[in-house]
């Protein structure tokens, strides 16, 4: 899957954005349809002081994007938030298209006879 990192107002680490891409990868284990992906980073400041970092997670599935966003003290920490909050809609996603073409399968065979 294609992946691209964006990190707003600052440059990210070469490992943070590795990182990234090799844990986006595993998702496609959950589905093999999955068309690409984006990743934001951004760091929230109050008075000079960082205070947390968010990571928004873009996903793109044939028909739908999935989108989750997280916020936490550490770029790897929301990463893992993120990353399980979009597995969870994948699977829900992946489940209900399932489901979707095994009723136009039935109905395609109940109208053959």
């Amino acid at each position: 899957m294609k992946v691209q990192v964006h990190a707003i107002h600052f440059t990210a680490d070469r490992k943070l954005v590795e990182s990234i891409q090799e844990k986006l990868n595993k998702l496609d284990t959950f589905y093999d349809r999955i068309t690409g992906g984006e990743v934001f980073l951004k760091v929230a400041t109050s008075l000079g002081k960082v205070k947390e970092k968010m990571l928004e997670i873009k996903i793109t599935v044939p028909g739908a994007v999935l989108f989750v966003k997280e916020k936490a003290k550490s770029f790897e920490e929301a990463l893992d938030l993120a990353l399980n909050a979009i597995a969870e809609q994948i699977k829900r996603y992946k489940s209900k298209t399932t489901a979707v073409k095994a009723l136009r399968a039935e109905d395609l065979a109940s109208e053959e006879f």
